[in-house]
């Protein structure tokens, strides 16, 4: 048996005909930069998510850029991020000059732990960015809490989480600024690269909105510096049809979990949710020991796993300038060199998850 670990052939297939038809229209109205795709789109995200307002942008990267750029950082500012994630969430920080500040992470959850946060604040500390990593929100009114009492804005970096629930509240509606991506192996997908900011705030929203185009309030009228930061109207349209059924695709992906789970439980330590909250599973991540042993031998077997994310950002030669060693963020690092993912998405089958299991335990028994 040969598994496909996103299965993304298949999800264009199941709805080949509304995306051939949807692009198609796009195509031949030549409307290809904004519009009334990216509009309608903007419209169903911010009902999905209960915001009062939603901006489709390039990409998550660009979401987190523009957020920080309409908050005002700049060089020499600080934010308090957490070092066991892609590298885009650290890496927009130090785009802008500013200095990621990294606090180690909640074994059960693999977020931020927001019980260290205070202690890194300084008085260069201008935000708080919290990872929702593998589709689970982190401790939102813990951190939001902290960002109230020391008056700083909070970024969700969302990337993985959109659709995912805390306390009755959605992903990317749970602080300042929420940022998502929906590069094609995220829960909800397009066909290339594309993301969307998230608000309540209408100065922020028409800030980010004027940034996304280069700082411009009207045509060659430049309020802001900004960048092109635009999401295009045939992925917007692709979205749309997704859109109609992501809690669809957010189910399969729950049962599939469960399966998962009841199969593992005994065998491997598998991942925990905690019970205020829900996970759309971007990942089904689990930890072992002797991982490259057991990936090698999985492979083998036609089944592919992957790792989010090997090397924690403090020990990335990227960041060596800040100063980190290893021994800083013990619970990343033990988590690092265990994570293993295995095939997630909604076409998972039952036979497939009783073959990778069935060999998983072999493996690890």
């Amino acid at each position: 048996m040969n598994i496909d670990f996103a299965n993304l052939t298949k999800a264009y297939k199941e709805r080949e005909e509304e995306y051939l038809s949807v692009t198609q229209e796009v195509m031949s109205s030549a409307r290809y930069i904004l519009g009334k795709e990216t509009e309608e789109l903007e419209s169903s995200l911010a009902q999905f998510t209960g915001t009062k307002h939603a901006l489709g942008v390039s990409s998550g990267t660009d979401a987190l850029l523009l957020a920080m750029m309409a908050l005002g950082i700049r060089g020499g500012d600080e934010i308090i991020t957490t070092p066991f994630t892609f590298i885009a969430t650290a890496e927009t920080i130090a785009c802008l000059g500013a200095k990621p500040v990294f606090v180690d992470i909640n074994e059960t959850t693999f977020n931020i732990d927001a019980s260290q946060i205070e202690s890194a604040i300084t008085e260069r500390t201008k935000a708080i960015m919290p990872v929702s990593l593998y589709g689970q929100m982190a401790d939102m009114d813990e951190i939001n809490a902290i960002g109230t009492k020391h008056n700083l804005a909070v970024i969700e970096d969302a990337a993985q989480s959109f659709g995912a629930t805390y306390k009755g509240k959605r992903s990317c509606a749970a602080s300042t600024i929420g940022c998502t991506s929906f590069f094609p192996a995220k829960p909800l997908g397009c066909f290339g690269d594309g993301g969307a900011i998230f608000t309540d705030d209408h100065e922020l929203y028409e800030k980010m909105k004027a940034m996304r185009v280069h700082g411009q309030v009207k045509r060659y009228t430049h309020k802001y510096i900004g960048m092109g930061g635009r999401l295009d109207n045939l992925q917007s349209a692709i979205l749309n049809v997704k859109m109609r059924y992501y809690e669809q695709d957010i189910a399969r992906r729950q049962q599939i979990a469960e399966q998962y789970s009841e199969k593992l439980a005994k065998v491997v330590k598998t991942p925990e949710v905690l019970q205020d909250r829900t996970s759309v599973w971007a990942q089904y991540t689990i930890r072992v020991s002797e991982r490259e042993k057991i990936q090698g031998a999985l492979r083998e077997k036609g089944i592919p796993t992957a790792v989010h994310y090997p090397i924690p950002m403090h020990l990335q030669e990227c960041f060596d300038y800040l100063g980190y060693k290893k021994g800083d963020f013990p619970v990343s690092e033990q988590c690092a060199a265990e994570v293993m993912s295995l095939p997630m998405n909604p076409y998972v089958t039952k036979e497939e998850i009783e073959y990778i299991t069935t060999n998983l335990k072999e493996l690890v028994e």
